[in-house]
């Protein structure tokens, strides 16, 4: 199992080293889920958003991952696969992505991937006031404005990256 206390703590301190104010959230573990989560703390599902690692299928694997609003559907085929220039891919497995980013699914967050990753932010995101993102493990979660992914290394923000569900 990953070690989710010292990934906190990187995302954390990246937090602290920015100028966009940010609040941490505390949660239960069980409720980390995007869905239960915005149900058990009221917070809107349109403001959360989930980070979403994609996989090539063949090796040597190459990995992204992808911030996209939790109402909407990333377009995988039609617009991550050109991106990442492979040819066919899928979403990580929950295992390999433990391994690749030290985060269960449910804390994931662009906040503290691996620098070669390659981060894609849906645009639609961008024009909210405040999103709630991941915060490295399944106790906590960040509530911040988009901006943020103007300071995260390797990030590019696409349109069309999503469809509504």
């Amino acid at each position: 199992m990953p070690d989710s206390t010292n990934i906190e703590t990187s995302v954390i301190k990246f937090l602290d080293s920015t100028s966009v104010p940010y609040d941490i959230v505390e949660i239960d573990p069980d409720f980390a889920d995007t869905a239960a989560f915005c149900e058990k703390y009221d917070f809107p599902l349109e403001k959360s958003a989930n980070t979403i690692i994609v996989a090539s299928k063949k090796k040597p694997k190459s990995f992204t991952a992808s911030v996209v609003r939790a109402t909407h559907r990333i377009d995988v085929n039609h617009v991550v696969k050109p991106m990442m220039n492979v040819g066919k891919v899928s979403f990580a497995r929950s295992e390999e992505t433990a391994e690749l980013t030290g985060m269960m699914i449910g804390g994931v967050t662009a906040l503290a991937l691996p620098p070669e990753i390659p981060i894609y932010v849906d645009h639609g995101l961008m024009s909210l006031d405040y999103i709630i993102l991941g915060g490295g493990s399944r106790s906590i979660k960040i509530k911040i404005s988009p901006e943020i992914f103007h300071l995260v290394p390797n990030t590019e923000v696409v349109e069309g990256l999503t469809a509504s569900n």
